[in-house]
């Protein structure tokens, strides 16, 4: 498929992720067993991804009282945890290897924050490894996928992530630990949203 196509494509369904996804006339890849085949296999591999991190959201709202965000607001905003960004994904001005590289990198960047996670959860260390290995694993699939439509890898450099926070205290990590599990869960829905509208085209 073109580049011009699949830029139509991506930068329409993902400029605003939290309104309905309307699709543009998508021929081409709708007709690209193998691009379908990758749509079915990965929607499956979020929706399991999303799975768990709900999981560990309810571990930590059970044992933290740490359920709802907009009673944390002020902490929050004190650790500077941010979403994963997803602007290069937006608009007309859309370009398919920037998109595809920065959901990547947001997966490489949750993939190293889940270890916050990890450490204030060991008892659940087994479920935080199966959710790294899963979110290494849909990285590289796009990575893949990138690579099988013949797009230009575009890395961005590391002084642009955010590092993870020193928490100053046992309280600032369970908060943390919950921004970041929202975070990851609204990051995913996006994702899985996207997935989701060009498997039923």
């Amino acid at each position: 498929c073109s580049s011009g196509t699949l830029s139509l494509l991506l930068g329409t369904l993902l400029w605003a992720p939290w309104r309905v996804l309307h699709g543009a006339p998508l021929a081409e890849l709708s007709g690209d067993q193998d691009f379908q085949l990758f749509l079915h296999k990965n929607l499956e591999f979020t929706r399991k991804i999303k799975g768990d991190v709900a999981a560990l959201q309810r571990v930590v709202c059970d044992t933290f009282q740490l359920c709802k965000e907009e009673e944390l607001l002020l902490v929050q905003q004190s650790l500077g945890i941010t979403q994963a960004p997803l602007e290069r994904c937006h608009g007309r001005a859309f370009q398919p290897e920037s998109c595809f590289s920065q959901i990547r990198d947001g997966l490489r960047a949750y993939h190293s924050s889940l270890t916050a996670v990890a450490e204030l959860l060991p008892e659940q260390a087994s479920l935080v490894e199966t959710l790294q290995l899963d979110t290494a694993n849909l990285s590289s699939n796009i990575q893949q996928q990138v690579e099988d439509l013949g797009l230009t890898t575009v890395t961005y450099p590391t002084e642009d992530q955010s590092p993870l926070p020193t928490f100053p205290s046992s309280f600032h990590h369970q908060v943390g630990c919950f921004v970041i599990l929202a975070n990851f869960q609204r990051f995913l829905e996006t994702a899985y949203r996207a997935l989701r509208h060009l498997a039923h085209l």
